[in-house]
């Protein structure tokens, strides 16, 4: 009897172990203060507590580690299983090699960050349309990443030179305060915080245009071998969360 117990616990073991580790999931994110930051070498943010917050509710375990976004996008691209990424905005071709939750955040509309010596020629224009029409002035723009998808094709289809970097968002912003490109699309929190905290930006100035897009959504997007059942799970906890947040 006493070794039946034995093996009996030892199978549970086992297979506890096993559920674990197939249930293990990477969440991939980016620095992006202040939604998306560490303190003592730990995750934190409005949108990191968010997203603990929703794999909790699904039952889900994970592991967070910071990657930038050349790299997540790397591991999607190359099939990495059981990995998230979150704080991203649709783009209907990244539906090729993962899949996107319901959206889990809503940002306003992105402002324009203006250098110094391009403040009176980017103020000239009275709609962005003519801004990017304009062939005298570059555009800084952060390789791999979105600004949405109606952003993303006005700049595909402007004529200003194009200033490309995989830098982080606040070093971009440093570069276009030091004059290395005209102007730049950047998250108004994203803004607030830098222009506060970091000294190196204050030379560059903020300036919005009526046709500038709305506010867009931000998603958890998840390999494909994610199942259908832990998609659901991911996007019943996202109503609980977001909604809690909305009401709050």
């Amino acid at each position: 009897m006493q070794i039946s117990r034995l093996i009996v616990a030892c199978l549970c073991i086992s297979i506890s172990s096993v559920a674990y580790a197939e249930d293990l999931v990477t969440i991939a994110w980016r620095y992006k203060p202040p939604l998306q930051y560490t303190v003592d070498e730990q995750p934190r943010g409005i949108l990191v507590e968010r997203v603990k917050k929703v794999f909790s509710l699904a039952k889900i375990k994970t592991e967070f580690v910071e990657e930038p976004t050349n790299r997540i996008f790397y591991n999607f691209k190359n099939g990495r299983k059981n990995y998230c990424a979150f704080g991203l905005y649709y783009v209907a071709e990244r539906e090729s090699f993962a899949q996107y939750s319901m959206p889990f955040h809503k940002d306003p509309p992105q402002t324009i960050l203006v250098s110094p010596t391009a403040a009176k020629l980017v103020t000239a224009h009275s709609t962005l349309k003519s801004l990017l029409a304009d062939e005298s002035l570059t555009l800084g723009v952060i390789e791999t990443s979105s600004y949405g998808p109606e952003l993303d094709a006005m700049i595909h289809a402007g004529k200003n030179k194009i200033l490309r970097s995989t830098t982080r968002q606040a070093t971009m912003a440093r570069m276009i305060a030091a004059d290395r490109a005209s102007f730049m699309f950047i998250d108004r929190e994203d803004w607030d915080f830098l222009k506060k905290n970091d000294a190196h930006v204050r030379g560059a100035s903020q300036v919005d245009f009526p046709d500038l897009p709305p506010s867009q959504n931000r998603y958890i997007l998840c390999s494909k071998d994610m199942s259908a059942t832990q998609m659901q799970r991911i996007n019943k906890a996202i109503q609980q969360v977001y909604k809690a947040s909305t009401d709050s």
